[in-house]
């Protein structure tokens, strides 16, 4: 039987909890929400560390950070750590990139046969984490000017980005229906919007009025927050600082009106989908790499294990082979690999390490896991924060810090926290030796600064000197494109037409 071709759409920064596929929103998200409505949605999708490369390392290996040093924004991503385009390239698949992964170090293919774009996201170390000097805030912290000045713009950088990586995709798709040959394609189109900056074009920003947008619920003063969000907001220069209501909701206008940009691009791939013949025999896959806390419990971005945070959207779509349902488990995007894999006829090596479960048992509504380990290592921790999230519960971790305890099943706003309830001292001692059990902090923690402390070396000493960068060069050979002299004409414009005459 043919292989299904897979493609994987991915959004930066978009938060499930305020989705329309997921509650009341006024998001609008045509696309996505048709999407949906035909394929498997998991109503409880979790990113395993609330950053964007150890996130993306995280889902292109099924591996947990500290098991690969996926530590920060800067942490060296392994040559030899295999990944779902490893394992689809050996099935006989054509593996293609378009857009961001924030792949670190020499490696930016990764098993990937080709990168159709640069990323958008620099490849060095210059953005490693130290722990050495937890009280120094590096310039390249985020901060507020996000928020500060949101509103509508007519360009910016990501809009070049994700322009650039959806016109590429269209032409890969283009291209495979124009070659000879049956090998099926995996292409992963990963586009940078939501993200911050809060600013997007009129046409979207006026999707929306500013009485539409509801703002977030009024949070405890800073000091009653825990610890590690009270580390945020200095990290992101926030503390005791308050941000005018009206550029919050500016923000949030912005964000709502570029999710509905990246619902426009899905609409754009998925109408090349059909008009290239390709929709029936293609898996779609939508996620993203963690979410946004957009004013929530007075937060802004990532970096923690609140809901906003850390819970992604994912949708699968497999025509003809799942019926369209809801799955209420918790999975998280290190399910993806042998998911991938599955669906396409092959196996993971099981002398490999690997984390992630095949989700195919909740496709086929037979059941499945209902767990997720989660690792945060970067910007605002002095030491491991890491997370389970099990049935009703999230249990938060950390040995510096008080551990945090929620039932997100009826507090889905986290506003109760029950790590020193009686009703639920039994489960909080049980999920405490548990992550003591799983998670050896002391190593960890000597890992992590081991790490950071060889990246600050080798980020100095190759700034210095003549520059060598790691950033993807995407190669175009001119000789093969458009109308070309070593090709004969009619022949060159027949192959270049769809259908072909």
């Amino acid at each position: 039987m043919k292989r299904k071709n897979i493609l994987f759409i991915m959004a930066d920064q978009m938060a499930a909890p305020i989705l329309p596929i997921y509650a009341e929103s006024p998001i609008k998200l045509p696309n996505l929400s048709r999407l949906a409505a035909s394929g498997v949605v998991f109503d409880a999708a979790y990113c395993n560390s609330p950053l964007c490369a150890p996130s993306r390392f995280t889902l292109v290996s099924g591996q947990l950070p500290s098991r690969i040093g996926a530590y920060d924004n800067a942490a060296d991503f392994p040559a030899d750590i295999p990944t779902y385009a490893h394992y689809l390239r050996s099935l006989g698949y054509h593996t293609a990139l378009a857009g961001k992964m924030h792949f670190c170090g020499p490696d930016q293919l990764h098993g990937y046969e080709e990168r159709l774009t640069s990323d958008i996201y620099p490849a060095d170390y210059g953005w490693a984490v130290n722990w050495d000097a937890p009280d120094v805030r590096p310039s390249w912290y985020h901060n507020m000017s996000s928020v500060l000045q949101a509103g509508p713009c007519v360009r910016t950088n990501q809009l070049d980005f994700d322009e650039e990586v959806v016109f590429k995709a269209q032409q890969y798709l283009y291209d495979h229906v124009r070659q000879d040959g049956d090998a099926p394609f995996c292409l992963t189109v990963s586009m940078t919007h939501p993200h911050d900056p809060y600013t997007i074009p009129k046409p979207f920003w006026d999707l929306y009025r500013d009485d539409e947008i509801p703002m977030p619920v009024a949070h405890a003063d800073q000091d009653a927050l825990d610890p590690h969000s009270q580390r945020l907001l200095k990290v992101y220069d926030l503390w005791d600082k308050p941000l005018p209501v009206d550029k919050i909701r500016d923000a949030r206008r912005a964000y709502f009106g570029a999710c509905s940009y990246i619902d426009h691009n899905i609409g754009r791939l998925l109408q090349t989908l059909e008009e290239t013949g390709l929709a029936d025999d293609t898996i779609i896959v939508f996620s993203g790499d963690h979410g946004d806390m957009l004013g929530e419990r007075g937060l802004w971005y990532k970096m923690h294990w609140f809901e906003m945070a850390a819970r992604v959207p994912l949708v699968i779509h497999v025509p003809g082979q799942f019926a369209a349902k809801r799955v209420s488990a918790a999975v998280s995007t290190a399910d993806l690999l042998p998911t991938l894999v599955e669906l396409a006829g092959g196996h993971t090596d099981s002398g490999l390490a690997l984390d992630g479960r095949s989700l195919v048992p909740h496709l086929n509504g037979e059941g499945g896991h209902d767990e997720v380990f989660g690792e945060y290592m970067a910007e605002g921790t002095t030491s491991p924060l890491m997370m389970i999230r099990r049935g009703a519960y999230k249990f938060i971790y950390s040995e510096s810090d008080p551990c945090l305890l929620f039932d997100v099943h009826n507090d889905p706003q986290e506003r109760e926290e029950l790590s020193q309830s009686p009703a639920h001292q039994a489960l909080f001692e049980q999920m405490l030796g548990e992550a003591r059990a799983k998670w050896d902090i002391p190593a960890i923690h000597q890992q992590v600064l081991a790490s950071q402390r060889r990246r600050r070396l080798v980020a100095r000493a190759l700034a210095t000197g003549k520059l060598k960068s790691w950033d993807h060069q995407p190669l175009v050979d001119a000789s093969q494109q458009y109308m070309r002299n070593h090709i004969d004409l009619d022949d060159l414009e027949r192959r270049a037409r769809f259908p072909q005459p």
